[in-house]
């Protein structure tokens, strides 16, 4: 019996045809090999994940849907968490929770921003993977959608005019075939970075709902063995870096929505370069699919930035930097007591700017590094601000988006240290009536 039954008089639709001839090219029936799908799209020369690439993309010829299918990419990303999970020994858990109440009390000791509300979580791979997929999506997202819309659009430009019915009715499925192969590489990524990450807030940005705090146990062991240091002083800085990033979350509630709201929106800007999609296409060699792979991968389909984006990312940059620079100042004040905290925070800031392979394979998928390239000089401003007039006036400039320091007061802090000095304005009733929404939608209630 068929698979797409249709009756004996009807004539096959257009769309039929270019489903059914997709089909063959999947089974291995034409010039090119389908299991050099997988590696023309980045992904690794691996049996098993080539095997569930053509699977996956026979499925999506079959399906009503159409875009991005996240439920691959975190299907993927947890396969991928799983492959490389170890259950870490209740000893090593223990020592981990004793760390995150210790440096819980330490921060308590450098800052007046409150504690969390909830305790820190310690999360295995393939639970990291789950709690940060929403956020991942939904910074692809828009990336997702303008490659579909390109290929799409390439065909359209390129087919002979006898072919317009097919591609107009084809389109759905060209949308559904890029979709699955976008979700198998943002798997690949996000699976990847699961076995880099120590910790919730480790890629600068909030991955976790409310504020929420959570270690890695087998990655924060991971990053402690190639150190020289016990690996107990290496788990209590870990722990007093992402409860000093959590608590920020939570102190300042508009921050979150703000900065990820600037990701999305950068990402919104960016767009496919068609023309350099119809060269790959015009000479692609079925039997060398190495140059396919090298633009996919390398980020050559997407054009030089705009200088609306040029703008937005220095704004996003800046961000990142001060808040990265904050942390990384609390937690130099709180972890005074651990002997190697010096040779561990330079660790850290290195390992941040340079950025591990998944995280730039992510920049390259999206276009976007979430590298703070201003930490240093960021840190030393946040640190001459504590010096001048203390810990308390400098958390308040996280109180509203408008104190909150800009790229000229990373250059040169003295007006800033001023205006403090000075006294910042009170809020008026507008941005009282905000912070008390803000504080109910949350489920923290500011005091009074």
């Amino acid at each position: 019996m068929p698979e797409n039954p249709r009756d004996d008089d009807s004539e096959p639709r257009p769309e039929d045809e270019f489903r059914d001839m997709l089909r063959d090219f999947l089974a291995g029936n034409g010039e090119i090999d389908p299991r050099r799908l997988a590696g023309a799209a980045g992904l690794p020369n691996d049996p098993e994940l080539v095997a569930q690439l053509i699977s996956q993309l026979q499925n999506a010829l079959q399906s009503s849907g159409d875009g991005v299918n996240w439920g691959l990419a975190l299907e993927q990303a947890k396969g991928l968490a799983s492959r490389s999970s170890v259950v870490s020994l209740p000893a090593e858990r223990s020592q981990l929770e004793q760390a995150l109440h210790v440096a819980s009390l330490w921060l308590d000791e450098v800052t007046d921003i409150s504690a969390l509300a909830s305790e820190p979580r310690l999360m295995s791979r393939s639970e990291w993977v789950t709690a940060t997929m929403p956020v991942w999506t939904q910074l692809a997202e828009p990336v997702a959608t303008s490659i579909a819309n390109s290929l799409t659009d390439v065909l359209r430009q390129n087919a002979p005019d006898e072919m317009d019915d097919m591609i107009q009715g084809a389109s759905q499925i060209m949308r559904n075939v890029g979709g699955t192969l976008f979700a198998m590489q943002l798997g690949q990524v996000v699976g990847q970075l699961s076995s880099e990450v120590v910790s919730g807030g480790d890629i600068g940005i909030p991955l976790l709902d409310n504020a929420e705090a959570a270690l890695v146990p087998q990655n924060v062991l991971a990053f402690g063995s190639g150190l020289d240091i016990p690996v107990d002083q290496v788990q209590l800085y870990l722990a007093v870096r992402e409860l000093a990033h959590a608590r920020l979350f939570r102190h300042a509630k508009w921050l979150r929505l703000q900065l990820l709201t600037s990701i999305t929106e950068f990402a919104h800007g960016i767009r496919i370069d068609t023309s350099r999609l119809e060269e790959l296409a015009a000479d692609f060699d079925p039997n060398n699919p190495e140059e396919l792979r090298e633009a996919m991968t390398s980020g050559a389909l997407i054009p030089p930035k705009s200088d609306e984006q040029l703008a937005a990312l220095e704004r996003l940059e800046t961000m990142l930097a001060l808040i990265e620079g904050w942390v990384d100042v609390v937690t130099a004040a709180a972890t005074t007591r651990i002997p190697s905290s010096a040779a561990i925070a330079e660790t850290v800031r290195r390992r941040r700017a340079s950025g591990g392979p998944a995280e730039s394979a992510f920049a390259t998928l999206v276009g976007l590094e979430l590298r703070p390239r201003r930490l240093r000089e960021a840190a030393a401003m946040w640190q001459a601000v504590t010096d001048a007039v203390g810990a308390e006036k400098r958390d308040e400039l996280w109180s509203h988006p408008d104190l909150v320091p800009a790229a000229t007061d990373i250059d040169d802090p003295t007006a800033l240290i001023e205006r403090i000095s000075a006294g910042a304005p009170e809020p008026d009733e507008f941005d009282r009536a905000l912070e008390d929404l803000l504080g109910d939608e949350s489920g923290d209630r500011p005091t009074e």
